[in-house]
């Protein structure tokens, strides 16, 4: 096994001698360590650049620059072979918001790239690899070459060490809507409810924070990846500057071969560190008619449309409690067999976006949340994921946000059903903002986290980068 450094040597050489029919070449790597691989991240500078480890911990992947990139799923599954995966996803919606945007709130709706260069954990195996085109890729004159690869191996940078720990003030804070303009939406959804427009609706809420310095979206990523356990961790950048990161517990779906692998996660309660309330809030989640009803509104939706699609499909009977740092959630597995000729663009276009992120019937709660919510999602509840031959998994973009250097642009939405009310659900958004919030601002959300302290001077400095003069203070 090679270092990293020997690693990339032994690539390019590789690159050089490669023949036509080669699409992928690989060398396995000494052991690294997952601080080492996302700050190895946050020093390279080739987009775009994909951040992905897998719910249960055994994947961790860096994907960076692209032999290729499209916007439309469907043509994506012709750009690639077996090894290969393409990265990337798509957002919550196709339709763009009616309310007005600013210019930093134009996104891609869709986007997915086969990346030049990734480094890959599988347990505890280590490979780096580059990809190279297939023949379509070639007669599509993409633009790529052997010099261009080459070039891309070349600018690969060895991290630098762990830079000091860095304090971060808030000094601006607002909310998209505020108190006041969310009260009307729930009251009007409530409205539109009883009117039997629809069944359920998820409003969300941008909430846009100023700091003092530049936000290093890797560093970020690295704490929430330290205290949000049971979570798919992502960072995603198009283009340098603009990074979309999170720490999500949904999957969309995962496919292996043809078997499918997704989940009902809805209905939410609180955590609380005092463990005889947290039992209660966990009992009181399993039996409360309200996130109950949620949850099983989108068990009814994913069905609806994964029946012409599988073969088979199994509910598990009972709800599992998934216990998070902040919040707690009602979830329960489906699995099935899929038809013959299903294939990922289509299982993405039929559940995305899901009742849990959206509202049921999808057409008019996506129509209701274009009309009023005051900020374009993004990719924010969108899908990230990947693409392969064999295997595919995708999940649902939440507990995210959005790094524009002094600018973090934090995300959470909550489902409006019946029985809704206004402070409850605007608390909610709270404690799911919390997930994240709190890495900057230990003291959020009324309570206090053990694992977090603030310094002097109203300041806040990310969680386990304190120097012992920190820690002492």
């Amino acid at each position: 096994m090679l270092n990293l450094t020997a690693a990339i040597t032994s690539l390019q050489q590789q690159v050089i001698q490669a023949q036509p029919e080669q699409t992928r070449i690989s060398v396995n790597l000494q052991p690294l360590n997952s601080t080492e691989l996302i700050e190895w991240l946050g020093a390279q500078v080739l987009f775009p650049q994909f951040y992905w480890q897998s719910r249960d911990g055994d994947e961790e992947v860096v994907a960076l620059g692209q032999c290729c990139h499209c916007h439309d799923v469907s043509l994506a599954k012709t750009l690639f072979t077996q090894p290969q995966r393409m990265w990337g996803g798509q957002s919550f919606s196709r339709q763009q918001s009616r309310q007005k945007s600013s210019s930093k709130d134009t996104i891609h709706r869709n986007y997915y790239f086969l990346p030049q260069i990734e480094l890959t954990r599988q347990q505890d195996h280590w490979q780096l690899s580059v990809n190279l085109p297939v023949a379509k890729q070639a007669m599509l004159d993409l633009g790529y070459d052997k010099a261009q690869l080459l070039a891309s191996l070349a600018s690969l940078i060895a991290p630098a060490p762990t830079p000091l720990p860095q304090s971060y003030k808030i000094e601006s804070r607002h909310h998209y809507p505020e108190f006041k303009q969310w009260s009307h939406l729930v009251t009007k959804a409530l409205t539109a409810i009883d009117d039997q427009y629809f069944a359920k609706v998820v409003l969300a809420r941008k909430t846009v924070l100023t700091l003092n310095r530049p936000l290093s979206a890797t560093q970020f990523l690295q704490q929430s990846r330290q205290v949000n356990q049971q979570c798919f961790h992502f960072i995603f950048a198009i283009y340098a500057d603009d990074y979309f990161v999170g720490s999500t517990p949904e999957r969309l779906f995962s496919r292996d071969f043809d078997n499918l692998h997704t989940e009902a996660l809805a209905g939410t309660a609180a955590r609380s560190l005092d463990d005889t309330e947290d039992r209660a809030l966990a009992n009181w989640l399993l039996n409360d008619e309200k996130n109950r009803y949620e949850n099983r509104l989108v068990i009814d939706d994913l069905l609806s449309r994964l029946q012409s699609r599988c073969r088979t499909l199994q509910v598990e009977r009972r709800p599992e409690l998934i216990q998070l740092r902040k919040v707690q959630h009602l979830k329960h597995k489906i699995d099935g067999q899929l038809v013959a000729g299903i294939d990922d663009a289509e299982l993405l276009t039929s559940l995305q976006p899901t009742a849990a992120i959206a509202g049921l019937p999808r057409r008019p709660a996506l129509d209701f949340i274009a009309d009023n919510e005051p900020f374009d999602r993004g990719w924010y509840s969108g899908a990230l994921g990947y693409i392969g031959q064999q295997q595919s998994e995708f999940c649902v973009a939440i507990r995210s946000a959005r790094v524009l250097g002094h600018e973090l642009q934090l995300f959470a939405g909550a489902g409006i059903v019946p029985g809704s009310d206004p402070q409850s659900e605007w608390q909610e958004l709270e404690r799911k903002t919390a997930t994240l919030l709190t890495l900057l601002e230990p003291d959020s959300h009324g309570y206090r986290d053990d694992r977090m302290y603030p310094n002097k001077n109203n300041k806040h400095v990310l969680a386990n980068q304190f120097t012992p003069e920190q820690q002492r203070a």
